[in-house]
């Protein structure tokens, strides 16, 4: 199966007082380059990050990766409009199904993504997300049948997988990812995150 990963790295992580947070580092390692090297791990199909702020800055971490990096200049109207430039990139793919994944979600890892997949196959439905903790909603990283592409083609505005997700929520299965609620929205979240792990080491 052809599945491609469009990975969100446009956003100017504006409560961060505009420091990117796709270049946040654990391990020397960028949660951007981190990312990139799951999807490319998986070796199911294409891997697509979509820029938008600090591009030239994020670019620059990816670089030499075998990766493609579609610009979204329209990043500030929302989420949306990048799933539009990613889902674009992939008209000349021949992909079944694609996964969206974001930067801010440090948790996430290629076995995370590879068990989407897995639910797809066993399960035969058309979406697999993840259920953020056992009262949580469901969410990304989330695996999309490819029939899906024109559904997210008509959204607008900062809405994204979670709308789609609930919407056809009878063609959807789900894996238990309690850790997907942690995002680094703030200075707050991000120490919070990096005493969690050097708290593990």
């Amino acid at each position: 199966m052809n599945i491609a990963t469009i990975i969100l790295a446009a956003g100017g992580s504006t409560r961060l007082g505009g420091k990117p947070k796709q270049l946040l580092s654990h391990d020397g390692t960028t949660l951007v380059r981190r990312m990139a090297n799951a999807a490319l791990s998986l070796q199911t199909g294409p891997v697509i990050v979509v820029l938008g702020a600090n591009q030239d800055l994020i670019y620059t971490e990816l670089a030499h990766l075998p990766i493609h990096t579609p610009i979204n200049p329209d990043w500030r109207d929302g989420m949306s409009s990048s799933l539009r430039v990613g889902l674009n990139r992939l008209s000349d793919e021949p992909v079944e199904a694609f996964l969206i994944v974001l930067t801010d979600q440090p948790y996430v890892t290629a076995e995370l993504l590879q068990q989407l997949i897995t639910t797809q196959e066993k399960r035969g439905l058309g979406i697999v997300a993840c259920r953020y903790g056992e009262s949580g909603h469901l969410g990304v990283p989330a695996l999309f049948d490819i029939r899906y592409r024109s559904e997210f083609m008509r959204l607008s505005g900062d809405v994204g997988a979670r709308k789609l997700i609930q919407q056809y929520s009878s063609d959807c299965a789900e894996i238990p990812f309690p850790l997907a609620a942690i995002d680094l929205d703030t200075w707050q979240d991000v120490e919070a995150w990096q005493s969690s792990l050097d708290n593990s080491h």
